[in-house]
């Protein structure tokens, strides 16, 4: 059995709260989980205290039994300094797509020949 630390949704339409859980990887987002480890409310402040409260003792137990922390809730456990967390890099991601690098060719090619004249 594969356990994941992962965010369970609660709250109403557009005031979402979460619940940091311990679950079968197979069980539904919302659905059946093991323990409830902390919250997330993604509504208050990033510097609130009470946006992100974790129970650390047993987030600890649970990693040492192999229980594999989801992206956020890894960004989490870092935080908390609880476990290394490797931070990402896509250097990919800044560049525009392929129509946006023909338009600022064309423009380009414009520009110069409109200097040659």
């Amino acid at each position: 059995m594969s356990l994941k630390i992962r965010l369970a949704r609660g709250g109403t339409k557009k005031r979402p709260y979460y619940r940091i859980v311990v679950a079968d990887a197979r069980a539904p987002r919302d659905g059946r989980f093991i323990e409830k480890v902390g919250t997330f409310n993604p509504l208050l402040a990033k510097d609130s205290p009470e946006r992100v409260t974790l129970e650390t003792e047993r987030c600890t137990h649970w990693l040492s039994v192999g229980a594999q922390p989801t992206d956020r809730v890894a960004r989490f456990l870092d935080a908390a300094g609880l476990i290394k967390r490797e931070a990402r890099s896509n250097p990919e991601k800044a560049v525009p797509g392929k129509k946006m690098q023909e338009r600022a060719a064309e423009k380009a090619r414009k520009a110069a020949e409109a200097a040659a004249e």
